[in-house]
């Protein structure tokens, strides 16, 4: 039978350019006052790969019961609610005195950013998936705000559109929170804005102390997302791509039928749409068959303490195992051998593997890689970071839309990769 696939749509038509209008930035500090301290850090906050800003971006529709609010203003109002819980934001990362970060509750602010943009959400059209276009409008961050310490931890951008709906865009500092806890500070904003909230449905809890090395420090587990993978091609490609690919429902059960039977109803889709990259990028990459590649996947560690952390802890908790193979084995092995890599990577996790990471921290060793995505492979040169976003195609059919930056010259192999596997797969049904 035929297969009709749609992993990526290409648009014909040129390139959205919009002009955007912006306000001077501000500083917004905490509504009331908040309590002048310098905060420390956890170990598993301050790793090296954690050290880096995180840009966001969220479309939100004109919403006829919100009519008579202005979002800019709404929101502006919010955030300054917002920071009384979580005061820390409006501080600076600083130095610490032994290698480590602080954070200086100041009350300095967070940078806010009002704007307009004369264009509606629908003339986006497919454009309303990663990259976007004009990105750097829709999100202004002043030359020297991208070092971690000294800067503004939060950024944030509320853009009108003509069609009466808004973009927010942010830009965090990712040593003093992480996505779930990120999730906690929009959701209340977010609440407070509408009128629905007046304080954080969780407590904002600090307790970083509960993730630092334990003394003495005892290395438990073989951390492999540490270690310095070497690549025989020295020579490293001066521009990267970014691409969006969607995989609905007949793409995620083509998958799946590579996979004996047991196997197939037990991985979750992410392990199956991971190990598929994974292999379809390797084979891309066409990476020395002896070299070795990897897969790490973030874990989000908050379910696997007992007594459970607070639950409005809202630090970094998570790990990034790795699976690794031999670029050639993972090649011409069947699909079932990288899922099973990938599970058992992902089945490591437990409150020891987190107490073990700051302890590997103490000896010394820091994560050199990104670990901003829900998952990222690293071969030596060409580290990446690929997103798995839940999103609708042009049909209305629900499926997970995966995020995947290559080197440029890559990217058309990758995507032939996909497109032949998926085609070769419905051959074998």
């Amino acid at each position: 039978m035929a297969f009709s696939h749609n992993l990526e749509v290409e648009s014909s038509s040129p390139p959205l350019v919009f002009p955007v209008r912006r306000s001077e930035p501000e500083l917004v500090a905490p509504a009331k006052p908040t309590p002048r301290e310098i905060k420390l850090l956890s170990d598993i906050d301050t790793q090296a790969g954690l050290r880096a800003q995180i840009p966001i971006i969220q479309f939100y529709r004109n919403d006829p019961s919100m009519a008579e609010k202005d979002p800019v203003a709404a929101i502006r109002h919010a955030l300054a609610e917002t920071l009384v819980f979580y005061y820390p934001f409006a501080g600076r990362i600083k130095d610490g005195s032994d290698g480590s970060l602080v954070v200086d509750c100041n009350e300095e602010g967070v940078l806010f950013i009002e704007a307009d943009a004369d264009v509606t959400l629908d003339q986006f059209g497919d454009a309303l998936k990663p990259p976007f276009p004009c990105f750097q409008e829709l999100l202004y961050q002043p030359p020297g705000s991208e070092a971690v310490t000294h800067t503004p931890i939060f950024i944030i951008q509320v853009t009108r559109l003509r069609c009466g709906g808004f973009i927010f865009a942010l830009r965090f500092n990712h040593t003093i929170i992480d996505g779930v806890g990120l999730i906690h500070f929009t959701i209340t904003m977010a609440g407070i804005a509408r009128g629905v909230l007046q304080e954080p449905p969780f407590k904002p809890v600090w307790c970083r102390d509960l993730l630092n090395a334990r003394d003495p420090p005892r290395v438990t587990f073989n951390h492999r997302e540490y270690e310095q993978l070497t690549d025989s091609n020295d020579a490293v490609p001066p521009d990267f791509d970014q691409r969006s690919f969607f995989f609905g429902p007949a793409e995620t059960a083509a998958i799946r039928d590579l996979l004996p039977r047991d196997l197939g109803q037990q991985a979750t889709t992410f392990e199956v749409l991971t190990s598929y990259i994974w292999r379809c990028r390797t084979r891309a990459l066409q990476i020395d068959p002896k070299e070795d590649v990897r897969m790490m996947c973030i874990v989000d560690a908050r379910d696997k303490f007992e007594p459970s952390l607070p639950e409005g802890y809202y630090g970094s908790c998570f790990a990034f195992p790795a699976a690794v193979a031999a670029a050639g084995k993972l090649c011409s092995e069947p699909l079932e051998y990288a899922v099973r890599l990938i599970r058992k990577a992902r089945g490591e996790v437990s409150e020891e593997y987190i107490h073990s990471v700051p302890d590997l921290m103490g000896f010394g060793f820091r994560v050199g890689e990104g670990a901003g995505g829900m998952a990222i492979a690293g071969a030596g040169a060409f580290p990446a970071v690929n997103f798995h976003v839940p999103s609708q195609n042009a049909k209305g059919e629900e499926g997970i839309l995966v995020l995947v930056c290559l080197p440029s010259p890559v990217m058309k192999a990758f995507a032939k990769e996909l497109d032949d596997n998926l085609v070769e797969t419905n051959k074998t049904v």
